[in-house]
């Protein structure tokens, strides 16, 4: 079976305003000053998300700036011009907004190709309006409008991963080797990209090391089994890191306090040295830096692209605080070690303060904001995030956590009634999403991401536990026989599963506990609410078959490979469901009507539904804590593989793709000693103008 390429034509995007100018007014002149530059920063790492993203997203970006400045905006004035059509400009304008939105021509939820719904001759037509867009375009037009590549993924005929770039592809075997290599060496991976230089029988392999600095001596060393050799190389992304350190430089002086001025200069010290230990240190007091009115995000964040998933995107967020919306957030935060103790892992435990052996033993409460977004670079809007993403420093340290109200209000906005429920209840599913979705994001960033505690051997006599008394695995009843040895990490041990399984844990720790009554009591849902309680679960029973359906959207059936770490732990999560609940879920399919519909027993979520989610959870939580790999891979692939009648829902899902939302974001500008805030329309020349005075 083979996808078209009208799989990939972009359908008409909803467009949603991350409306800031409220927020950004009660902001002091300094913090207004110290917002704008940070946000300067922020966004001068368009380049380097484009550049991780495919070989002609930067010539993509360009094309698009260089007609929007060509006709100064004025988009209209194209039509008949060179015969373009009302329809061609649309269509233009759809795939430009939503290539901006997504900083690439690939979906950031998702990973699947887009392109336009134009042909090569339309697209000419737009070129012809002189000598340099022709030659723009004859760069970008074969990989702009054609697939394969269908996704991002390991490099090869059907995906491709701009972490690899090179004329050699390099093979899924040699990019495990050379990272366990590097891996062994304590070189970390987060700002690295790597390239195969050469296919020769020994060949080179060049780290591409994330720095300003091209000029640090060459590192080498040869691999085991003469393999080859590895070389360091500096400098990649150095033109882009050189425009955000300036940027950042410029915020330290209008910093808040000491600890923000710290957290800059080691984020500089990072990006100008290419040192991971300086940018560790930066997440270190960053998660210091409690309550600030800006809050801000910066780095070689999330490694979800990556196909072998150690391997990190640019991400720079400035955001401003929420008080009010704090204070309902904190009230969980006081309470949480009370609903930790209720976790499958710490139920009946008399140890560790009722927490068990695999939490740890003191979970210090984070801070957890609501802020509102004034700029987000990245390739995704998250709604909500919980950071810094190493586990030693989480640990050490504690952790940050956000939930981001202007991109989470677009779940309120969504009009389109869901097609995978039965029509009698997909209106109430509708009116009752998004404080579903709002509280479960919620449990997910604080108690799914901020639990667990990992078993660390850290030198030869030096492990965070028993060793004469091991701790016993829930899942064997045996003492524990494995842990991370000297130098390992999470995403080093489980490689491409790292992601998924950890966004499946958290997703699994949210829903799990969306029946509680008395932790939703603490935000405003009973018996007597005019949205129950029991109405809360229902729906969030309800989402987890919907988001499941969803995500086969995103399993690439062309190699047999998932383009996204939420998608595949929501389908996994739905498949753990349907065969491990006991028939509370079921999902309808009609094929000649093309029709699935999600069905779930309500008198059965907590008799049967929310133990399955508690076994699927014991387990996922034991693989981590203890790095038990091969028992985690046969579990986790086997519920997320899809096939035999996944398959025809997968076609059914894929007729009935509704589109991804486009973001429209502010930007802020110096008018004397004043910063100033720009909004702009939530239309696709809205999108496009708002890049295009980013002049990135």
């Amino acid at each position: 079976m083979t996808t078209s390429k009208q799989n990939n034509i972009i359908p008409a995007p909803p467009i949603h305003q991350l409306s800031i100018r409220s927020a950004f007014e009660g902001l002091s002149p300094q913090e207004k000053l110290y917002a704008h530059y940070m946000s300067g920063a922020a966004w001068h790492g368009t380049r380097i998300v484009l550049r991780q993203v495919s070989p002609e997203s930067i010539g993509i970006y360009d094309f698009i700036m260089e007609l929007h400045s060509s006709c100064s905006g004025n988009w209209s004035a194209l039509l008949e011009e060179n015969g373009i059509t009302l329809g061609e400009c649309r269509a233009f304008l759809e795939y430009a907004a939503t290539f901006l939105s997504n900083i690439g021509n690939y979906y950031g939820s998702g990973d699947q190709k887009f392109v336009p719904g134009l042909s090569l001759q339309s697209m000419e037509k737009f070129a012809g309006r002189d000598a340099k867009l022709q030659e723009m375009l004859a760069e970008i037009a074969l990989p702009m409008l054609s697939t394969p590549p269908y996704s991002l993924g390991y490099p090869g005929s059907q995906a491709q991963s701009a972490y690899y770039p090179g004329k050699c592809q390099i093979t899924q075997d040699e990019i495990a080797f050379v990272s366990r290599a590097l891996e062994d060496r304590s070189i970390f991976p987060e700002n690295t990209r790597l390239r195969k230089a050469n296919s020769y029988e020994t060949p080179i392999f060049e780290v591409l090391l994330a720095s300003v600095r091209d000029d640090a001596p060459f590192k080498e060393f040869s691999l085991p089994d003469s393999r080859g050799t590895v070389k360091l190389v500096h400098g990649d992304h150095s033109e882009e890191l050189v425009k955000i350190c300036a940027s950042l430089s410029e915020a330290s002086k209008w910093a808040a306090n000491e600890t923000q001025r710290l957290f800059i200069s080691q984020y500089i010290e990072s990006f100008q040295t290419g040192s991971l230990d300086a940018y560790r240190d930066s997440q270190r007091t960053w998660i210091k830096d409690k309550g600030p009115r800006v809050e801000t995000i910066f780095g070689f964040v999330e490694p979800y692209r990556d196909p072998y998933g150690i391997r990190a995107e640019f991400e720079g967020l400035v955001a401003i605080s929420d008080a009010e919306e704090t204070k309902v957030l904190m009230k969980l935060v006081e309470q949480s070690t009370k609903f930790i103790r209720r976790l499958p892992w710490a139920e009946g435990s008399s140890e560790n303060d009722g927490r068990g052996p695999f939490e740890k033993e003191l979970f210090e409460p984070p801070d957890f904001t609501s802020i509102h977004t004034l700029a987000y670079c990245s390739s995704i809007i998250f709604p909500g995030i919980n950071l810094p993403n190493y586990n030693d420093i989480r640990q050490e340290c504690g952790f940050k956590n956000v939930i981001i109200a202007n991109r989470m209000s677009a779940e309120s906005n969504k009009a389109d009634i869901c097609p995978f429920l039965d029509a009698s209840e997909a209106e109430t599913f509708q009116k009752h999403k998004y404080p579903s979705y709002y509280w479960w994001v919620v449990l997910h960033e604080l108690l799914g991401h901020g639990t667990g505690k990992m078993m660390v051997q850290g030198g030869d006599d030096q492990f965070n536990f028993d060793t004469n008394n091991p701790p016993i695995n829930p899942l064997t009843g045996k003492p524990i026989d494995s842990w991370y040895k000297p130098g390992q990490t999470w995403t080093g041990q489980f490689g491409d599963l790292a992601t998924t399984v950890d966004e499946c844990r958290a997703e699994l720790v949210g829903a799990y506990l969306m029946d509680d009554a008395e932790l939703l009591a603490l935000f405003g849902f009973n018996d007597e609410s005019e949205i129950t309680a029991d109405d809360l679960t229902y729906n969030t029973y309800l989402q987890l078959g919907v988001d499941g359906l969803r995500g086969l959207q995103n399993f690439n059936i062309n190699d047999g490979k998932w383009g996204q770490a939420h998608s595949r732990a929501h389908f996994a999560t739905l498949k753990c469901l349907l065969t491990d609940g006991g028939g509370f879920m079921a999902v309808e399919c009609d094929p000649q009507q093309s029709n699935l519909i999600v069905r779930v027993d309500r008198s059965k979520i907590v008799s049967h539904g929310k133990p399955a989610l508690g076994r699927m959870l014991l387990r996922l939580h034991m693989y981590r804590c203890t790095a038990d790999v091969k028992p985690c891979r046969t579990y986790y692939e086997e519920l997320s593989r899809v096939d035999g009648m996944y398959l025809e829902w997968r076609q059914i899902v894929l007729a009935k793709k509704q589109p991804k939302w486009v973001f429209v974001q502010a930007n802020t500008f110096l008018q004397g000693d004043e910063v100033i805030l720009r909004e702009y329309a939530s239309t696709e020349e809205g999108v496009i103008q708002s890049w295009a005075e980013r002049k990135v």
